[in-house]
Formats: structure tokens, C-alpha cells, sequence
């Protein structure tokens, strides 16, 4: 599987951008001049005599330019050179042109200019660093190499430029060194692409992981609003009904009932809250989240619980978005359930006010009549409400009043709305 992976490809061609592009030519065209510099060069040869004039009434013969001419020395030249414009892009198949045209020059004007080899030489050099180090064939592009090699070695009697004997070794080995440092480059390129697209993975399944932390912290406060607030005003109902069972039971009648419509308005808002964990049926109508126009129904349930609280509105109203109606609400509904559990027997009041700047939403309560109950509180109410305040760009303040109670405030910017 692995050979077969290496015949096919390891991945796309590369695709150079225009710098890489401008390099290149401006590599071949430096090379290019070199080698066109060595294939005028006559080495001190002398021009071959001019053919004598034609008969009258004859037309001169045209032939081909010769060896040594600028114009053949400039058609070797850009048969050699111009493919390693596109050396990244398309490298095994620069290569093999590249080879195939150092072969026809060395047996076209190879013995005339023995200036040429070397030229020709670091062209070939280029053009196998480029395969080994950008060819996603990598077992073409390794390959050819050696085989150009042997081949060299095998047909070096037939070439017209004689390689002394002790140059040899380097001309065969050059081509492998610059073959093993491209497969370097190739291989070095190919751990960092691995680490990036591994980087690329983790953050985004770290990202994943974090979408889903923040959708249960607010599946959570969404559940932490709704039971204890709930539970909390049916526990005051059930205890008040208990209470005047045998003296009064048309109040404790009317007790049990508020318990039960309290039950079934935490089990709508429970259902909501559930229904955000599974995926919707297309058509399926979306139960509305309650906003600050749900306040009044809020403290008329928590007023049939036996708790006094006085509402006011105050300002212009303004409309605002079903995000900060809902924070707005959650708000009331928090400060609201720690004065029933942690106050009894304390007065409550609500202030909804349209400041110009922003909304400010206040609830604070007196001094309990009878100390409360301690027990765990778990501590997440408060901390879900500022969280849910600074998506909005809100800020939440609360504490004790000494010898007033307990007060807490919300400020959400009207920028946010």
C-alpha cells in the first residue's frame, strides 16, 4: 500500500504563490544567461569559413544554425532553463524535461563548449533539489535520480564531453546529495503541515468541548432558575395549607391550588428548558421564554405564597430583545427566590426602571421576622446571574443593608438591547 501511495501521489501538486513564482524565473533567467554566456563562448575555436555564393539565378540554401551560433545557442538555452519557471509547481515534470534537455545539448554542442557542462550540470542539480523537495510523487522523483545516474555512468563512453576520471565520483554524487537535501526539506515540510493540521484538530475539538461547557452552564442556570425558584414558593404554599388545614380549609384549599398552579407553570418552564436538548421537529412551535412582561404574573405567585411584594415600573418604556427580557426576568426570579428561602417573613420590593442610559432592575427586601433555616446552597444563582448580565454588557450588585435587608441590582446598557 505504502509503493503504492508513493507511485500515485502523497498529496495535491503544490501551488507556489506569485513570489515564489518571480523567484523562480528570476532563477532561470540567471541560469539562463550563464549557460547562454558558456554556448557563445568558442573556446578558442576558430568560425567556420562562410559557404561560397550561389550561381546567379540560384537561390541560397537555408540551413540550420550551427552549433556555437547565438541562435542555437539560445534555443538550448530555453529548452534547458525556462522549464525551471515552473520548478514548484509541476517538479517531476520539470525534472525529466530538464534531463532530456542537458542530454540534448551535451550531444549537440557538447564538444564544442566544454564551458557548458558545469552549466549544465547545476541545472540538472536544480531541478532534482526541486523534485526531491516539492513532488508529491515522491517515488518517481527519488527514483530518477539514481537512474539518471547509472544511466550517465553506462553511456559515458557515448557522450561527446569526456568526464576525467577523477571528477566522476563528484558528478554522480552531487546529483544525490542535492536529491537527499531536498527529501530534507520535503520531509521537514511535511512535519510541520502534521503538526499543524494536529494543532488545527485539537483546537478545534477543544472548541467543541468548550460550546459544549457553555451550553450545559446554561442549560444549568436555565434548571437552577426555574426548580428552585418553584420549589421554593410550593414549599411556603405547602407549609401555610399544613398549617391552617384544621382551623381554615377554604385557605388551605386555596393554599394547595397555588401549589398546584405553580407546579404546572415549573413544569412548562421545565419543559422548554428541556426541549433545548433535543433537536426540534421542523414546524414544531417554540414555547416563549418569559420577559420583563411576565414580572407582574411572577410576584402575583409569589404574593399568593403569603409574601408581600410591591412592583414599580418606572420611565419610558422601551422595547426591549427576548435575551434581556429573559436576563431581566431571571434576575427578579433569583433575588425573589433567596429572599423566600434565606428571609422569612421579610417584605419584598421590585423596581423596574428605564433609566436613559440603561435598564436598571432592583429587588431588595426588609429584615426577616424569624431567623432562616441554614443549609447548602450550592452558591450559583448570583454567578449564573453575572454571567448571563455580561453577555449584555450588564453588571450585577448585591449585598446586605445594615438594618435593611438585602439588595440587589442589575444595570443592562440600552446597547445591548
Amino acid at each position: 500500500m505504502s509503493r503504492v501511495r508513493g507511485i500515485v501521489a502523497t498529496g495535491p501538486l503544490p501551488r507556489p504563490g506569485w513570489r515564489a513564482l518571480l523567484l523562480d524565473a528570476a532563477l532561470a533567467a540567471v541560469l539562463g544567461l550563464v549557460c547562454f554566456q558558456a554556448a557563445t563562448d568558442d573556446a578558442g575555436v576558430p568560425p567556420p569559413l562562410p559557404p561560397p555564393l550561389p550561381p546567379l539565378g540560384t537561390l541560397p540554401e537555408v540551413r540550420p544554425a550551427e552549433p556555437g551560433s547565438s541562435l542555437g545557442a539560445l534555443l538550448l538555452v530555453f529548452v534547458m532553463c525556462a522549464p525551471l519557471v515552473l520548478r514548484r509547481r509541476y517538479p517531476l515534470a520539470v525534472l525529466w524535461a530538464t534531463m532530456a534537455a542537458a542530454s540534448l545539448v551535451l550531444e549537440t554542442d557538447g564538444a564544442r563548449q566544454q564551458n557548458l557542462f558545469p552549466c549544465v550540470l547545476l541545472t540538472c542539480l536544480v531541478a532534482v533539489y526541486s523534485a526531491a523537495a516539492h513532488s508529491p510523487y515522491r517515488l518517481p522523483a527519488l527514483a530518477s535520480v539514481p537512474v539518471a545516474a547509472l544511466l550517465a555512468m553506462a553511456l559515458r563512453e557515448l557522450m561527446l564531453v569526456p568526464v576525467p576520471a577523477d571528477r566522476l565520483p563528484f558528478v554522480l554524487l552531487a546529483p544525490l546529495v542535492a536529491a537527499a537535501g531536498g527529501h530534507h526539506v520535503w520531509r521537514r515540510r511535511a512535519g510541520e503541515d502534521q503538526q499543524r493540521l494536529t494543532a488545527e484538530a485539537r483546537a478545534h475539538e477543544e472548541a467543541l468541548r468548550d460550546a459544549v461547557a457553555g451550553e450545559r452552564a446554561r442549560i444549568a442556570r436555565e434548571l437552577h432558575d426555574v426548580v428552585t425558584h418553584h420549589v421554593s414558593v410550593m414549599v411556603i404554599q405547602a407549609g401555610a395549607a399544613r398549617t391552617v388545614l384544621a382551623a381554615a380549609p377554604d385557605q388551605a384549599r386555596e393554599a394547595l391550588l397555588a401549589v398546584e398552579s405553580t407546579g404546572r407553570s415549573a413544569l412548562t418552564e421545565l419543559r422548554h428548558v428541556m426541549g433545548l436538548l433535543a433537536q426540534p421537529e421542523p414546524g414544531d412551535p417554540e414555547d416563549p421564554q418569559p420577559g420583563i412582561e411576565g414580572l407582574p404574573e411572577l410576584i402575583e405567585r409569589v404574593r399568593d405564597a403569603g409574601v408581600p411584594v410591591r412592583l414599580t415600573i418606572s420611565g419610558q418604556r422601551r422595547p426591549v430583545t427576548s435575551g434581556v427580557g429573559l436576563t431581566a426576568y431571571r434576575v427578579v426570579q433569583e433575588a425573589l427566590t433567596n429572599m423566600v428561602r434565606h428571609a422569612p417573613g421579610a417584605a419584598g420590593t421590585v423596581v423596574v426602571e428605564y433609566a436613559p442610559q440603561n435598564l436598571r432592575i432592583e429587588v431588595g427586601n426588609t429584615e426577616p421576622d424569624i431567623p432562616a433555616v441554614t443549609g447548602p446552597t450550592g452558591g450559583r444563582g448570583l454567578i449564573g446571574l453575572r454571567e448571563r448580565l455580561a453577555v449584555y454588557g450588564g453588571t450585577l450588585r448585591s449585598g446586605a443593608r445594615p438594618g435593611a435587608g438585602y439588595q440587589v441590582e442589575a444595570l443592562i446598557p440600552w446597547e445591548a438591547t
